[in-house]
């Protein structure tokens, strides 16, 4: 981590991750449902957008649900600066400088292509993207990832 108050933080209970996206209906809910999928409890996760959309993109719940993970009670959520200060990884994916930035937080960008109007296979292909970076994430927060 970024300082020594966020590393001991950590220590004291699980670390908190937010992915950001412009609408909080396609990557960040894919980064979400992913990390929690892998995480089991030992990351508490959440996600936002700039600008929420009124539902999930349909052809990512389509994609994450052929994973057999649901995503039926995601709701997009506004990104605010209370939701980054308490987070202690914020991944931002395309929200650009609409993302608060405060001191002691790590902040990684991942650029990741914008799955609304895509096909599946290009959806698929996004998934794929966030899965393994996901995965990534989780090994340098020292999750043990199931085999």
């Amino acid at each position: 981590m970024t300082s020594d108050a966020t590393s001991e933080s950590m220590r004291s209970r699980p670390p908190v991750v937010l992915y950001a996206c412009v609408h909080n209906s396609g990557r960040s809910v894919a980064a979400k449902r992913l990390t929690e999928w892998y995480a089991k409890g030992s990351v508490t996760v959440l996600s936002a957008g700039s600008e929420p959309d009124p539902s999930v993109n349909p052809m990512v719940a389509a994609v994450l649900a052929g994973r057999g993970i649901d995503t039926d009670a995601e709701t997009p959520t506004l990104l605010t600066g209370e939701l980054v200060r308490d987070a202690d990884v914020v991944v931002t994916m395309g929200c650009g400088e609409t993302c608060p930035v405060f001191p002691g937080r790590r902040y990684l960008d991942w650029t990741v292509e914008d799955p609304a109007g895509q096909p599946r296979e290009v959806v698929e292909r996004i998934v794929d993207d966030i899965d393994a970076r996901v995965r990534q994430l989780l090994v340098e927060l020292g999750v043990t990832l199931p085999s």
